[in-house]
């Protein structure tokens, strides 16, 4: 399998828990794009009608957008959830003493919690890490109670187009995760039965001085490469070089090397009506607006 294939590659879980954990106590200060998108979704909800009482807080990190989903909403109960262990010995100091998140070490793809239990789910860079994003869409949305939000972003196909490009020159292994393209997503919240689905896309640009720096901070925020398909062997300093050589037709006029995300935004509501067996279950919320 080639880096130039569209489809995503199978994710080693397993691979992507020990890398996350492993960048955990260094993690805030290499997040500058993940933190940046979090605060612009925070912003988007500045536009929802909504006073959620439970919120779920999905690949919650060091917990840094949790504590705002905390002082944002001060009456609702915020769950953090997040597949690596030292990610939430962070996030649970977050907020203060008397009202601080629940802390949930569970996995996306299996969420662990009741039916219709959550009003928000809040989802920041999290679902590339799924190793079925079509079922993890399905479980927020069950989750989910009736005309309740789904909020989350991922990272399109053009992320780190230039470095998947640089690598296939060098070898034939999967360096770079294949991304979910947004029109998908989109497919996948009506699929599983969400109303009213809204994406969208914008890329963010940056720039390093070499490849080692840009590796350097991939590998700060665990961002390594766990598709089953990868390498099993320690990449030497010869591809490394070569690596850097093929990235510098990529440099720019200001000599910068770029690293693009494409990053993508969606959201959907639960559907106010919902059928259980032989019975329709009707949001209260949805008569009261009649």
């Amino acid at each position: 399998m080639s880096e130039s294939d569209d489809k995503p590659f199978p994710i080693d879980k397993l691979k992507a828990r020990r890398t996350f954990s492993r960048a955990a106590d260094g993690y805030d200060e290499a997040a500058v794009l993940q933190h940046e998108i979090g605060q612009r979704m925070l912003e988007r909800l500045d536009y929802v009608k909504l006073q959620p009482r439970r919120i779920l807080d999905i690949g919650c990190g060091t917990g840094l957008v949790t504590a705002k989903l905390l002082a944002r909403y001060p009456k609702a109960e915020v769950v953090a959830l997040d597949f690596a262990l030292p990610m939430l010995a962070h996030a649970r100091r977050r907020g203060r003493w008397l009202r601080r998140p629940r802390c949930l070490c569970a996995d996306l793809d299996h969420l662990p919690l009741a039916s219709q239990s959550v009003d928000l789910v809040f989802s920041n860079a999290a679902i590339q890490w799924s190793v079925d994003p079509p079922a993890a869409i399905a479980e927020m949305h069950r989750v989910l109670r009736p005309g309740g939000l789904l909020m989350f972003s991922s990272f399109g196909p053009d992320t780190l187009r230039e470095l998947r490009s640089a690598w296939a020159e060098v070898d034939g292994h999967t360096h770079v995760h294949a991304f979910v393209d947004m029109h998908d997503y989109g497919d996948m919240l009506l699929a599983a039965g969400m109303a009213d689905p809204v994406m969208d896309a914008e890329r963010i640009v940056l720039t390093y001085g070499d490849t080692r720096s840009l590796m350097r901070d991939l590998k700060a925020i665990g961002a390594a490469n766990a598709t089953l398909a990868r390498a099993r062997t320690l990449t030497g300093r010869e591809r490394l070089l070569a690596l850097a050589q093929a990235y510098e037709r990529f440099r720019d006029r200001d000599g910068r090397l770029p690293a693009t995300y494409e990053v993508v935004y969606g959201h959907a509501w639960a559907a106010e009506q919902r059928r259980q067996g032989n019975e329709v279950l009707i949001s209260p919320d949805s008569l009261r607006r009649s």
